[in-house]
């Protein structure tokens, strides 16, 4: 199976969280392949892949400037996305309650509105606690991995 990670930042936050994932997790998937969103659309879910939404939170609770047009694309070309299995990594700061990991809940309600099967829950990082994305964030992507990777009879059951 290969896990593909989409990176949405805007400071490159989430580029390193996922850069760490895909060399921490390389034991648990062998096939690991970090993409950043720029110039993407829907169509990047046509591959047979395990997604993983890897983005922080821009403005007022917008996606990064890099992943709008993928963002977007799920909006104005939708297609039915059943065959997709994918998880959220939220970059985000709780001081900005309001908004807090905006731009991965906006992902994962889109993707479910498109028919595709999150893998456990939003994991949401919160800058302001201080810290670190990378850590934390492998030591929830190997957890979530054990679950994803589960055969579909045993998840099943």
């Amino acid at each position: 199976m290969k896990l593909k990670i989409l990176v949405g930042t805007m400071t490159s936050t989430a580029d390193y969280v996922a850069q760490a994932i895909q060399m921490d997790c390389a034991d648990l998937v062998g096939d690991i392949e970090v993409q950043l969103m720029d110039g993407l659309d829907i169509s990047v879910f046509d591959e047979d892949a395990l997604y993983l939404i890897c983005t922080s939170t821009y403005g007022s609770g917008d996606v990064p400037d890099n992943a709008r047009q993928l963002y977007e694309s799920m909006d104005a070309q939708p297609k039915f996305l059943g065959h997709v299995r994918y998880g959220v990594i939220a970059l985000g700061d709780r001081t900005y309650l309001q908004t807090f990991c905006f731009g991965g809940k906006k992902f994962d309600e889109r993707l479910t509105n498109l028919g595709a099967q999150r893998v456990g829950e939003v994991w949401c990082h919160d800058a302001s606690a201080g810290t670190l994305p990378e850590e934390e964030g492998t030591a929830w992507c190997r957890e979530w991995l054990a679950q994803a990777l589960k055969p579909a009879t045993a998840a099943a059951a």
